[in-house]
């Protein structure tokens, strides 16, 4: 037997996590119903306070997602959960993102640019790889 699954990301700001790393990866932050919201409210499964506006629309405070533009069977979803405490450790788990023929330079100046934070320069024989941190503090690294 083999399973699926997603990969969460515990989050002060869900939201815009979910938008810096879509952009990131060249991934669509999945959309909200907001139709859905508002029966849940209305049903009294949920209440206004599960609620907030990002770019003017209506999503649930707890979270957002991302997915590869070819679906779920391309790449798992990332969840961008809300958690109250800041992250005060390494991660245990983290991101490799693979770019490929992209010039590693510049897709690391870009990911600068956007807000990550470089770490450090690794290498291992012929492997090159660069680590940085997204803008809540999350390593992952970058690597051809």
């Amino acid at each position: 037997m083999s399973y699926t699954f997603q990969v969460t990301v515990d989050s002060a700001r869900p939201h815009e996590m979910a938008d810096w790393w879509a952009t990131a990866l060249g991934w669509e932050v999945e959309p909200s119903d907001e139709a859905f919201i508002e029966r849940m409210i209305a049903e009294g499964y949920a209440t206004e306070d599960d609620t907030t506006r990002h770019r003017g629309e209506l999503v649930w405070k707890e979270g957002a997602a991302i997915r590869h533009p070819d679906g779920l069977e391309a790449a798992p979803r990332l969840l961008f959960q809300l958690v109250p405490e800041p992250k005060t450790s390494k991660n245990r788990v983290h991101l490799d993102l693979r770019i490929g023929e992209d010039d590693l330079t510049e897709v690391v100046d870009r990911l600068r640019e956007s807000g990550a934070t470089f770490l450090h320069e690794g290498t291992q024989g012929p492997h090159r790889w660069v680590t940085l941190a997204d803008p809540e503090g999350n390593e992952f690294c970058v690597s051809p």
